[in-house]
């Protein structure tokens, strides 16, 4: 007899911790992780997954898998996307992609840890993250080269990293960077950030418009300008602390 219920198919989950890290919010944050190394982030485990057995033989391991939510991300989704890879016109199938409107909303990262500390919770520092901060993350694993890394996959529309764009920095921008005490990480950030140019597809071209992503405490403004050789450079117009 069938029953005149449908089943529920929901499934609970429950973040075991939350990161905080140098992306405020989504614009910026770079499409693939280690695309920005000097990008830092921690992984602050919340109660009770906060205790300190529950990582214990971790920094043994390099890398690590997160598993988290797109929590920026609205609940809605379509079949179709288009990926900025692909210049933000051709769709694409959404299990074709690593778009972040998904059914489920989740996303994957793998990331280097640094180191952890265990003392009053617990906290894992990592590196290349390309996480915006306040992400909750559903789980951690240990990233296993020997059975996770396939250099001969093939990698279908995005066969290698993306090519960088230059970065320059104006004299007012160049002025207030060498005033912070950061200026070196916070340099390498901006321009790893920049080089992978974070403009929406669709407005490369429009050179006469600024943008404004904000990494730490800073919104940094850009733009694009042409060089005399014809190449396309991405300007830091200035930095101004939130």
């Amino acid at each position: 007899m069938t029953s005149p219920c449908p089943p529920d198919n929901s499934i609970e989950l429950t973040p075991i911790g939350h990161i905080q890290s140098d992306f405020p919010d989504k614009f910026g944050v770079p499409r693939q992780p280690g695309l920005a190394d000097a990008a830092r982030a921690t992984l602050v485990l919340d109660p009770p997954h906060d205790d300190p057995l529950t990582v214990r033989g971790l920094e043994a391991f390099s890398h690590l898998w997160l598993t988290f939510l797109f929590h920026l991300s609205p609940p809605r989704w379509t079949p179709l996307v288009r990926p900025p890879r692909l210049g933000g016109n051709t769709r694409i199938g959404v299990f074709a992609s690593r778009s972040t409107h998904r059914p489920n909303r989740l996303g994957q990262s793998l990331v280097e840890l640094l180191h952890l500390e265990t003392t009053g919770g617990v906290r894992l520092y990592l590196r290349g993250a390309d996480l915006v901060d306040g992400t909750p993350v559903l789980d951690i694993k240990p990233y296993l080269p020997w059975a996770e890394s396939r250099p001969q996959a093939r990698a279908g529309f995005a066969p290698a990293a993306p090519d960088l764009l230059p970065v320059r920095f104006s004299p007012t921008a160049q002025a207030a960077l060498a005033a912070r005490c950061d200026a070196t990480s916070l340099g390498e950030l901006i321009q790893q950030v920049l080089g992978q140019d974070p403009r929406p597809a669709y407005r490369r071209g429009d050179e006469a418009r600024t943008y404004g992503v904000r990494l730490r405490d800073v919104d940094v403004r850009f733009r694009a300008v042409t060089s005399e050789t014809g190449q396309t450079q991405l300007e830091v117009v200035e930095i101004v602390r939130m």
